[in-house]
C-alpha cells in the first residue's frame, strides 16, 4: 500500500523517473538491487515514496 494517496508507478513511470531503460529496472530486480516492488498479478508495481526514498539513499551512498 502506497504511503501517501499517490497511486502506484509502472515500470515505465519509475524509469522514467530514475532516467534508466525498463531493461535496467528488470536487470536489477534479478540481481536484487533497486527500488523495492511488488506484484500485483503478473504486473510489477512501486511505490513512488519508496523509489525517492531508494534514491536519495543512493546519493547518500554516493557520496
Amino acid at each position: 500500500m502506497p504511503n501517501s494517496d499517490e497511486a502506484l508507478w509502472e515500470v515505465h513511470q519509475v524509469a522514467d523517473y530514475l532516467g534508466v531503460p525498463v531493461q535496467t529496472l528488470y536487470a536489477w530486480r534479478k540481481r536484487k538491487y533497486g527500488p523495492p516492488a511488488g506484484r500485483v498479478g503478473k504486473h510489477l508495481r512501486y511505490d513512488p515514496d519508496d523509489v525517492r526514498q531508494w534514491f536519495r539513499d543512493q546519493q547518500r551512498s554516493a557520496a
